[in-house]
């Protein structure tokens, strides 16, 4: 969506210094690329480099930010969080698509479903009996919705998701493509030589404004409800086990899992390819590490990291030791030789025989 530079600025609230206030924008880019018409950002020194022959209209950039060699053509839009602002631009610039209120002929509706105002049902999709679909979200092409599932206002549920019987979604939720929620969780009681299966008759409550990524499996309780909180985001390829309790405004990263009965609770950060063991608590505001695995409860704030993950400073003391361990062998090695020359040396012991 094109628009001047001046108006851009006024919407994102910053200040153009330098620049043509009424060239035109029409879209955002990174400042590594970013050319002509487009509006780009610079939040780190790390990039500061790139300025000089970027190509773009405009920059995103914080109050008292100092940098040099700015091009002639390049305004600066000095702001309190360009970070946002930058946001603010793109969502302007580049609009979500609209789906217009329609059900695809080929779509196929259960019983009694609930549709209000404005839904879109995309082709192919399928919705189960007693079924209710808050107004303004969109079902896309292939997704499949069980029986008594109610989704809220504005959400928007991407092609070829699962959603499985009797699970709640909040508003303005997000699910991307191959997600499936509600799922058997994984429970089996091992008697008379074989694997037992646990009934998991339970469901998943996932709170508003929510983001569930692709590929994502989010278990069904076995007797109660496994609760994703509100604000949640949840990358590609997780899994969340069944009876977990994830709290508000948790990030999870991909590739993270999570067995069952844990409690994350609010603002927690799993970071990618963590594993939590079962039964576990994570405390308010934790981070968990990449490629850490934890098999107890961590306290709230606490950062950990490692497997066993413990706290972030020992494990890293630990593995500074252990990338000294080949120099010191090879010490203990030279000593070794050393001493057995000095052995060699001396001759034999008086005391020897």
């Amino acid at each position: 969506m094109p628009m001047t530079l001046k108006d851009l600025a006024d919407f994102c609230d910053a200040q153009i210094v330098g620049g043509d206030a009424s060239v035109a924008i029409h879209s955002a880019a990174d400042i590594t690329s970013a050319q002509a018409g487009q509006v780009t950002q610079l939040t780190s020194s790390r990039y500061v480099q790139h300025i000089k022959n970027s190509q773009a209209s405009a920059c995103f950039i914080a109050e008292g930010f100092a940098v040099d060699n700015i091009p002639g053509q390049l305004a600066l839009l000095v702001c309190a969080d360009p970070e946002l602002s930058f946001i603010k631009a793109v969502e302007l610039l580049h609009p979500a698509r609209v789906y217009s209120p329609q059900i695809a002929p080929s779509a196929v509706l259960g019983e009694d479903v609930a549709l209000a105002a404005g839904v879109h049902v995309g082709a192919f999709a399928v919705l189960g009996d007693n079924t209710a679909i808050g107004e303004g979200s969109a079902i896309l092409a292939g997704v499949y919705v069980g029986n008594k599932v109610k989704i809220g206002k504005n959400c928007r549920i991407y092609p070829y998701a699962v959603i499985y019987d009797d699970v709640v979604i909040g508003d303005n939720v997000i699910i991307h493509s191959g997600a499936i929620i509600g799922a058997d969780g994984f429970g089996y009681k091992f008697r008379d030589n074989r694997h037992v299966k646990v009934p998991q008759v339970g469901n998943v409550v996932i709170g508003d404004n929510v983001e569930v990524g692709a590929n994502t499996c989010v278990d069904r309780g076995a007797l109660g409800s496994t609760l994703i909180g509100a604000g949640s985001k949840i990358d590609n390829l997780v899994q969340i086990g069944h009876n977990n309790k994830v709290g508000k405004h948790v990030i999870m990263c991909g590739l993270t899992g999570v067995s069952g009965s844990c409690h994350i609770e609010d603002y927690a950060i799993l970071a990618g390819s963590s594993g939590i063991a079962d039964h576990v608590t994570i405390g308010m505001g934790a981070v968990v590490m990449a490629r850490s695995g934890v098999a107890g409860d961590v306290k709230a704030g606490a950062q950990v990291f490692g497997s066993p993950a413990k706290d972030k400073k020992t494990a890293y003391k630990e593995q500074i030791a252990l990338s000294k361990l080949p120099e010191l062998l090879k010490k203990v090695k030279q000593l070794e030789e050393q001493i057995q020359l000095l052995g060699e040396q001396l001759g034999p012991s008086e005391d020897a025989g």
